[in-house]
Formats: structure tokens, C-alpha cells, sequence
């Protein structure tokens, strides 16, 4: 381990936003100034290295007061850590959201991914970029999917170091009771929150406004005054069905308030708990596995059978760690659920470490994401101080807690070996398998992993039980599945159907425009279909049957108006910024298909087909070779547009 330091010095601010995450240093070894005791013994080490994990928060804190990081910041925090600097230095400019560059306190996020192209995005970026000149102050830059699909186009402003209630957030003390509102004025974390990330204390020295529908008046201004910019819709808006009462999964948007527990617990919450407890955890495993639940990250992975893998194994602690990591382009679906009812999460992942034996889960959350971050972290604040989490959950001995852990703008930290590096202050980089995560996953102990979706189908099937579940959808994708809904339809947002819906049901209760050219089916990693296959049946075994993929749950039309070599061109620009390098096939590969795509732009005929025969090569040794399923998917929206919709001819 190379621990050779620099000589650059931290700014007395950058030094207090790391100290308000780890607390003072006890001596010289961590960055304090020499004294005596100093002389006799070196501490740190190894209790130092073990909280290695701190890393991503410390950077975040430095991001959050100070706006980029430093080297004498970066030196300061791995000092405090005993992290080599090289490494830390390879994780901080691992994630998009970070800067190792002087820039200004302002960032400007504008989203350029496919739905937010399809809404002239560009055009937009393009004017803001103009109105926004060096001397504004504001660091403007084009950014990857938001999560906001459903109001495209989107802007994320980010500031650092105000002192102020964060824009998307709720006022200060709407969220928060007064055991709660003691806490925060303390200047203290709550427990199990690391440094309070999300809290709008002293730790949280940002501010965040979100712009969806966004023009360049709307985005300049919230840009140049956050404090200006308008309150964002609620939840319920993103929910054509709102107010459905046959909705299984989305029944309680619109209708309960995200803020009280009281009103969750009135509308059926803590049911799935109470029973989960009634059962012990082999009977929950029991009804999973019963109920057919298949993962709902796109993998499609048996519930049951991670669950039961992750509790038999004799190695302790086991860990349960929650993907909300949704960076798929297209997807906002978890990002709704967690704004509209965050209670259903934490009590789903408290039923989750119950059957599988943890009692610790990481929420794993997007950084683009503030409004879900201040939800979750008071709906985590409220279950901790009424006994749903904590030493003894509802008096039944058992112990269980969650933390949240903020990404920082890394597709890649879906794959559930690379969140896992993520969490423990690694590059966002996947492991190679075996050994499986059931096994060896987070700080090499047994881990399941379920995305949000997966998880809240956990109570409905503890509450209904698992034959009535099974009854929903087919013999083989069983339950109800959310859908993201985006593009040329007249109601984008999140549908709920039983599987065994057909693609073209989907689309007219979404009000598909006319002149429908084509339809991305699981987003940038997924396929197109034509408009003459939409009976297309959505399940698992449909999709695949008819050459394509469900994926997440992304559902992107795209009439004639919307030029389709952009958007290839726009999907091989996501993933050769995305690929984490680790491998050739992959890190080579975007690359390679990125050229040949820009080439084909701009040509026909006979060049435009040795390209083609490039990008099949290019696409199999991807598909063949890469580690993980970002390398090995990267191709498939590109095949399929060549193949399906004669992109090119």
C-alpha cells in the first residue's frame, strides 16, 4: 500500500466538511497538528482502513460544501481513512457527478439521453449555454438520463456550500416530527445515516432544484436563483392510473401522504411486517418462492431462490442491500415509488433482512434523486424513532436498520458487483463470478440484492399470499409490472399491468401519437420492435420469444418526427461514457461502435455497409467477452434497429 501524501493543504472549509462527517481527528497520523503522544505510537491502521467505506460520503461532503475536490481535500480525506491517494484519486473521478477541476459552485445538469433528445434536448442545451456565460457563474453540463422521462426535457441544478432548505425538498419541518427536528437541530446524524446525507442540517450544505419540463427561461432562472425555481409536481402526476383502486403496486400514490406514517400504517402499512414475523423467515422465503417473484431489475432472476441462497449460508453478518440505482435511460419508476411511498420500501427491506438473516441494509440511491432522498430519509427517521427499525422491531427481538448510501452518476453501479465496490469505497468496477454475492458480496459476506420494484412486491404477496399473487399475470411472469412510459405518447409516466399484457394495450392507455415509427423496449440496453408487433405479450417469455427484452420496464416510442440515427448515435455515446474500462471487449468496443455510428451518419452505399459489418463484429465480441452486462447489452439497441427497422437502408 503506497500511502505517500502530498504537500497540498485542505481549505479550512473543505477540512470541516470532512470533520462533520468523521468527526475531529485524535492525532497527527489523521491530519491533526502534532503533539507528544503522537511520538509514541501510530494510530489509524487498520481501524482507520476499515472504514474505508466512508470515502463516497467523504467525497460527497467535499462536493455538497465545496463544490469539486481538491487535492489537498482528496490528501485530507485519505489521510483521515488511510486510503492511498492513488486510489482515492481513481475514485473520485470515477463518478460524473464529482470534479477533481476548479469549477463553480453552481452545476447545471442538463439531460441529453433519448427521451430528453426526443424533446429537443440539445437544442435546448445549446441555447442555455449561450445565456449562461463564463461570468454567470454556472458550470452547465450535458448529463446522462435524470429519471425524469416523464417531463422531458430536464434540468438538475446543483449548488454547494448554501446553508438552506434544499428546492425539492418539502419546508423545513414538514417531514419532521419533533423528536426528529431535536435531532437535525442538534447537528447530529441520525443513526444508521452515515454523516445525515439528505438532512437539511449543518452536514448538508446544498441546494437542489429540479426543472421538468424545462425551457431556457425556466432553466437559466433556476439556475442563476434556485430559490425561484418552481415546486416540482407531486408524485401522483408521474401515475396516469392514480386513483385506480385495482392498482396492486402503486395503490397508495396519490392517496397517502408520503410524510406520514400514521397515514401508511391506515392504509394497510406494516400488514406484510406483522405477518412476515407470524411466519419466521423460512415461511417468507416459503411464500416468495411460492408466489414465482422474478427480480424486476431486468435480470429476471428467481426472488425466492436468491433469498433462500443468501439465508442458508453459515458465514455472518449477512447484509441486504437495496438497488435504487435506476440509471437505466427511460427508467423513473423506482424514482416514483420512492417519492410517493417510501414507507413501503423501508418496510419491504425490513421483511427482506428478517428472511435472509441481516440485520443491516444499504439503500443504495441515484445522486440525481433529492426529493427521494428526503423522503427516504424521513420515512428511515420516523420508523427508527416508533420502533419499525432499530434494536427491536415491533417488540419481536429483532434487530434491523438501513442506511443510505448517495451514488454519484455511474451506470454502471446497477450491476450488483460494482455497487458493492461502490459502497466500500472502491471504483464502481464489476467482480468477476464466482464467487456469487449469495456468497461473498458486500465486505465479502453473504448479500441479496434486490432493486426498489422487486422488493415492494414483497407485500403485496405477504398480505394477498402467494397463490392469489401467482394468480396475476402468466403461469411464468407472475404479479404485476411497472412500466416507463415515455416519448411520443399524449400520458408518459408509470403504468401498472399484469404481466401478459400486450405491448399495443400499454401504448393506448399511454395515447400513443400518430405516425408511431418505432418502440425501444428495457432502454438503452434493450431493443426496438416495429408498429406492426405490438401484440407483442409483456412478459419475460414474450419479449425474449419476439427478439427483444423487457428489461426494467422501459417503454419509449418514438414517431416519425424523431430522427433514429440521432438516437443510436446518442445510445453508443451513453454507453462509451458509461463503460467502467475494466475490460477490453467492453472499454474498446463502445469506442469502436461510437465510430462507426458517426460514420454511418454521415455516409450511404458500400461504406455505410463495411461499417455495418464492423458494428456486428464489434457488437458479438462485446456480447461474447465482456465481464459484465453493461459490454455484453451494449450493442443490442443498435442490432436491432439495423435489423428490425432497416435503420440504414
Amino acid at each position: 500500500m503506497d500511502l505517500r501524501f502530498g504537500d497540498s493543504k485542505p481549505t479550512d472549509e473543505e477540512r470541516a466538511a470532512v470533520d462533520a462527517l468523521l468527526g475531529p481527528p485524535e492525532s497527527s497520523w489523521e491530519g491533526a497538528d502534532r503533539s507528544d503522544a503522537d511520538l509514541r505510537w501510530a494510530r489509524g491502521g487498520r481501524e482507520a482502513r476499515d472504514r474505508r467505506d466512508q470515502l463516497l460520503p467523504a467525497l460527497h461532503a467535499l462536493n455538497d460544501r465545496v463544490g469539486w475536490i481538491s487535492e489537498g481535500a482528496l490528501d485530507y480525506v485519505c489521510r483521515r481513512l488511510t486510503v492511498p491517494p492513488a486510489e482515492a484519486y481513481g475514485v473520485a473521478t470515477f463518478y460524473a457527478m464529482f470534479s477533481v477541476r476548479p469549477r463553480p459552485a453552481t452545476v447545471l445538469h442538463v439531460c441529453t439521453d433519448l427521451a430528453c433528445t426526443a424533446a429537443e434536448a440539445p437544442a435546448l442545451c445549446a441555447d442555455i449555454e449561450s445565456r449562461l456565460g463564463p461570468e454567470s457563474g454556472v458550470h452547465v453540463e450535458r448529463s446522462p438520463c435524470l429519471g425524469l422521462c416523464e417531463r422531458a426535457p430536464a434540468t438538475l441544478t446543483v449548488r454547494a456550500g448554501v446553508a438552506s432548505a434544499r428546492l425539492g425538498a418539502p419546508p423545513l419541518g414538514e417531514f419532521e416530527d419533533e423528536a426528529v427536528q431535536a435531532d437535525r437541530g442538534s447537528g447530529g446524524a441520525a443513526p444508521g445515516v452515515g454523516n445525515g446525507e439528505g438532512r437539511r442540517g449543518r452536514n448538508t450544505l446544498h441546494t437542489t432544484a429540479v426543472c421538468a419540463p424545462a425551457t431556457p427561461a425556466t432553466a437559466v432562472a433556476a439556475a442563476t436563483t434556485p430559490e425561484s425555481a418552481p415546486a416540482e409536481p407531486t408524485p401522483e402526476a408521474a401515475v396516469p392510473q392514480a386513483g385506480t383502486p385495482t392498482l396492486t403496486l402503486l395503490h397508495r400514490i396519490g392517496t397517502v401522504d408520503p410524510a406520514s406514517l400514521d397515514d401508511y400504517r391506515a392504509h394497510g402499512g406494516y400488514t406484510a411486517l406483522r405477518r412476515a414475523f407470524a411466519l419466521g423467515p423460512a415461511g417468507v422465503i416459503r411464500e416468495v418462492t411460492d408466489s414465482g417473484l422474478l427480480g424486476r431489475g431486468g435480470a429476471a432472476f428467481p426472488t425466492g431462490r436468491k433469498w433462500q441462497a443468501t439465508a442458508a449460508q453459515p458465514d455472518h453478518p449477512h447484509y441486504l442491500v437495496c438497488n435504487a440505482d435506476e440509471s437505466e435511460p427511460g427508467t423513473f419508476k423506482d424514482r416514483v415509488l420512492m417519492e410517493g411511498d417510501p414507507y413501503a420500501l423501508v418496510e419491504a427491506m425490513t421483511i427482506a433482512g428478517y428472511a435472509t438473516g441481516a440485520h443491516k441494509g444499504y439503500l443504495y440511491l441515484r445522486g440525481e434523486y433529492p426529493r427521494a432522498l428526503a423522503r427516504l430519509t424521513h420515512a428511515i427517521t420516523q420508523a427508527r424513532t416508533r420502533g419499525l427499525l432499530g434494536d427491536d422491531v415491533l417488540g419481536q427481538g429483532y434487530a434491523f436498520d438501513i442506511e443510505i448510501r448517495r451514488g454519484a452518476g455511474a451506470y454502471i453501479c446497477g450491476e450488483e458487483t460494482a455497487l458493492f465496490n461502490s459502497i466500500e469505497g472502491y471504483r464502481g468496477e464489476p467482480r468477476s463470478k464466482p464467487p456469487f454475492p449469495v456468497e461473498k458480496g458486500l465486505f465479502g459476506k453473504p448479500t441479496v440484492e434486490n432493486n426498489v420494484e422487486t422488493l415492494v412486491n414483497v407485500l403485496p404477496i405477504l398480505t394477498l399470499g402467494a397463490p392469489a399473487y401467482a394468480a396475476i399475470g402468466t403461469g411464468t411472469s407472475t404479479g404485476p409490472k411497472l412500466f416507463c412510459v415515455s416519448g411520443s405518447v399524449a400520458r408518459p409516466g408509470v403504468y401498472e399491468l399484469p404481466f401478459g399484457a400486450t405491448l399495443g394495450e400499454l401504448l393506448t392507455l399511454a395515447g400513443v401519437r400518430e405516425g408511431l415509427r418505432a418502440v425501444l423496449l428495457g432502454g438503452a440496453a434493450g431493443g426496438f420492435v416495429r408498429p406492426d408487433e405490438l401484440d407483442i405479450p409483456l412478459t419475460f417469455e414474450g419479449t425474449r420469444e419476439a427478439g427483444t427484452s423487457l428489461g426494467s420496464g422501459v417503454v419509449m416510442a418514438f414517431d416519425d418526427t424523431v430522427p433514429l440515427p440521432r438516437l443510436l448515435l446518442r445510445i453508443a455515446e451513453f454507453f462509451r461514457d458509461e463503460s467502467c474500462g475494466q475490460c477490453v471487449p467492453c472499454r474498446v468496443g463502445t469506442v469502436r461502435q461510437e465510430e462507426a455510428l458517426h460514420r454511418i451518419v454521415d455516409r450511404t452505399g458500400a461504406d455505410a455497409a463495411v461499417d455495418i459489418t464492423l458494428l456486428r463484429e464489434v457488437g458479438r465480441a462485446m456480447r461474447d467477452a465482456s465481464i459484465c452486462g453493461l459490454g455484453q447489452t451494449a450493442w443490442n439497441a443498435v442490432e436491432s434497429a439495423i435489423d428490425r427497422l432497416g435503420a440504414y437502408e
